[in-house]
Order: structure tokens, then C-alpha cells, then sequence
């Protein structure tokens, strides 16, 4: 269709065409959230000592997050790295620092933000850096989805978990109907929890870490797994197919370990014989399952330092963890590579760049706070109680 066809028309976006696009704001959403302030050019060759000249100047007062998927250009003025809980935990127990400043996206900010003091002030310095699969489960969503599972007479069998990959509202939402939190290392030992509670577990929002966790390591079977899909009526399932689940899953996925497939598996198998696989577990079931190890980010980091000289491994996670692996090991002779033969960043963690952090850096020595990350008091109570159920997990 041409312009003047679509001029014709009269075409509108939608809002939520909008908010994708980012040209509108939606303060309960992770995406589509302006950036106030001017960035300093991306091409600045000072751009590097500008932030280390804005941190020596910070001093204490400010504390840098690195998530593990963040550019390398980033990730080298970070205090600490690692997954999403690591972080938040490593920011409350930084009391003294009036500033964290978190390189990854919304959800992490919120949960630093849960678990820190009220005195410490949580700054993200894209606030267009959201998640993908933390979108795809919204408060309103949930809630009719509990309204579904009351209909059927399944709703006191239910107990919520939740990935930490998930919203504030989400978190609150799980804490206040007795649920619990769960991170990709810990998913087990929550599901087992959440098992002891109750018959049937809703968990939220990545189907995959859900169907992995209850087949591979607790021993289901794939029929005792539903997917609730919140953009068909009553899920797309019926009273029946809901008593008789075990596992409810909601359909959500990580865009980016959602991209890998079992012909990503069997190609790089013919491409480097004697290869070692190994995924993150929010991968597709058929890829975890023709995989040779599964685990979270740490894990992966973890089994390439254990793994012996001149092994090879193809790696199924986050692009900027593997090339930094790769660099990391060849001097080792372990030769590091990833899964898919198409490149694949997490788009909103890339958000954070090296002009969005100096400015954030230099906004805060000048003693300008910016883009606060601040959960309301009510979604934090119930969130943080369902932290601290997962805090509590033998």
C-alpha cells in the first residue's frame, strides 16, 4: 500500500501501536516511557572518561548494577554484575549509597527499588529499557485470569509463582494470593514450595522456564502442562482442561531465547563436532531437551569456568554474555560460540548505552536526580512479601 493510499484511508495507529513505537506513555507499562534530558552524542570520544570522571566524582553515594546481557561499553564502569536477583540484592545490601544506578531494564529497577531502603533512590538511565516478556503478563490480565480460574472452582488450589522477570504489579499480585518468586536457578525449589501449599501452580509469564522446570527436573509430563493465553476468552481453555493441569502456564516467552531452535542445535552439532550445548532454560522445551546442560546465566558462567581446555561450547543465551565468554576463555583454548548463526541482542537491554549513562552519571554529580524508578507503597508490600517467600525457600 502506498503513502497516498494510506493517507486515504485515514489510518490510525493504535495506542498500543503507539506505546511499541514509543511515542506515547504508559506509567504501568515497560514500554514506550520518554527520556527527558539531552544525551551527549554517541560519537563523543570523551564519552568514556566523561562517565568515570562523573562516578570518581559520585564517589560512594552512587552504586552501579551491570546486568550480564548489558553492552561492553557499559558493563565496564559497573560495581558488580550478574543476573536480575543478584543485583537487586547487591543494591540493599549498599546501604551507605544514596544512588543505584541499574544497567538492565524496568523490572530490575523495580525489584532494586522493593528490596532497597527508602532513603536510596533507583535510576535507570533509559526508562524506554523494558522487557519484552515481562509486557506480556499485565495486572488487568492476571486479574481476570484469577477471575477465570475462581469460575472454574480451581482458584484455592492455585498458588502463584512468578519469575522475577515479571512487573511489580505482578510481584504484587503473586505476593498477595500467597505465591512466591522464583529466578531461573531457583525454579525447583519454588515449585516444590508452591506444591506444598497447593494442587495446581500459575506461572507467570515465561511459559518455557515454567514447562522446563516441571518435565525436566520435577518429572511431569507435558499433558499435566496447559498454556493461558490472556488474548482468548477464558484463556482458550476449558473448566475441565483447568481441573485437570497441574501446571497453568501463561504465554509468555523471552523474544530473544525464543529465537533458538532444535535446527540451531543440530546445525552447530554438524558445524563443531565434539561441541558442548549448553541453553538457558527460558529456551523453547524441544531445545532444552536436545541440549547437554541447562542453567541460568551464573550456571553458564560457572560451567565455562570448570570446563576443561580446548572443550567447545555452543552457548544459547543473550549475545553480549557470549561474545564477552568467548573473549574471555580463548586465551584458555575453550572455544566459545553462539547457539543460532543469526545475531540476536536483547533489543531494550541495548537501551542502555554509553551516552544514557554518562548522562544519568553526570545529571547525578550535578546533583539532578533522573529517571527514578519508584514502586508505590501498596504494590511494594505485596511484592517484596512474595521476595521474601522466595528469600525464605530452603
Amino acid at each position: 500500500m502506498t503513502t497516498a493510499q494510506t493517507q486515504e484511508l485515514d489510518v490510525q495507529p493504535t495506542p498500543l501501536a503507539l506505546l511499541l513505537l514509543g511515542r506515547e506513555a504508559d506509567p504501568r507499562s515497560e514500554r514506550g516511557v520518554e527520556c527527558p534530558g539531552d544525551l551527549p552524542s554517541p560519537s563523543d570520544p570523551d564519552l568514556v572518561e566523561r562517565a568515570r570522571a562523573a562516578k570518581e566524582k559520585l564517589g560512594d553515594k552512587v552504586f552501579v548494577l551491570g546486568h550480564h546481557y548489558q553492552r561492553d561499553e557499559v558493563i565496564q564502569f559497573a560495581d558488580v554484575t550478574g543476573d536480575s536477583f543478584k543485583l537487586a540484592r547487591e543494591a540493599a545490601a549498599r546501604p551507605e549509597a544514596e544512588y543505584i544506578v541499574f544497567c538492565g531494564v524496568h523490572f530490575m529497577a523495580e525489584s532494586a527499588d522493593i528490596l532497597t531502603s527508602d532513603d536510596q533512590k533507583v535510576v535507570l538511565p533509559d526508562l524506554a529499557a523494558g522487557c519484552s516478556m515481562a509486557d506480556m503478563a499485565t495486572a488487568e490480565q492476571v486479574a481476570e485470569c484469577w477471575d477465570v480460574l475462581t469460575e472454574a472452582g480451581v482458584a484455592e488450589q492455585v498458588v502463584p509463582v512468578s519469575y522475577m522477570n515479571s512487573s511489580a504489579d505482578i510481584k504484587a499480585f503473586t505476593g498477595k494470593h500467597g505465591g512466591t518468586i522464583c529466578t531461573s536457578s531457583n525454579a525447583k525449589r519454588a515449585l516444590d514450595w508452591a506444591f506444598e501449599q497447593g494442587e495446581k501452580v500459575l506461572f507467570l509469564p515465561d511459559q518455557h522456564l515454567g514447562r522446563n522446570t516441571a518435565v525436566r527436573d520435577m518429572g511431569m509430563s507435558l499433558e499435566d502442562c496447559v498454556v493461558y493465553n490472556p488474548h482468548r476468552p477464558n484463556g482458550g481453555l476449558t473448566a475441565d482442561e483447568l481441573r485437570a493441569a497441574k501446571m497453568i502456564l501463561w504465554r509468555g516467552h523471552c523474544s530473544v531465547h525464543g529465537r533458538f531452535s532444535l535446527d540451531s542445535v543440530n546445525d552447530v552439532r554438524e558445524r563443531i563436532p565434539g561441541v558442548n550445548v549448553l541453553v538457558h532454560p527460558e529456551c523453547k522445551h524441544e531445545v532444552v531437551a536436545a541440549a547437554d546442560y541447562v542453567g541460568s546465566t551464573e550456571y553458564i558462567i560457572k560451567a565455562l569456568e570448570a570446563a576443561p581446555a580446548g572443550s567447545k561450547w555452543a552457548i544459547g543465551t543473550e549475545l553480549n554474555l557470549v561474545r564477552r565468554l568467548a573473549n574471555r576463555f580463548a586465551p584458555e583454548g575453550k572455544e566459545v560460540v553462539f547457539l543460532d548463526k543469526t545475531v540476536c541482542f536483547c533489543s531494550t537491554m541495548n537501551r542502555i548505552d554509553l551516552p544514557h549513562l554518562v548522562w544519568a552519571l553526570e545529571s547525578l554529580a550535578e546533583g539532578k536526580l533522573v529517571n527514578r524508578i519508584e514502586v508505590d507503597r501498596e504494590t511494594e508490600a505485596f511484592a517484596k512479601l512474595a521476595l521474601e517467600r522466595m528469600l525464605a525457600l530452603p
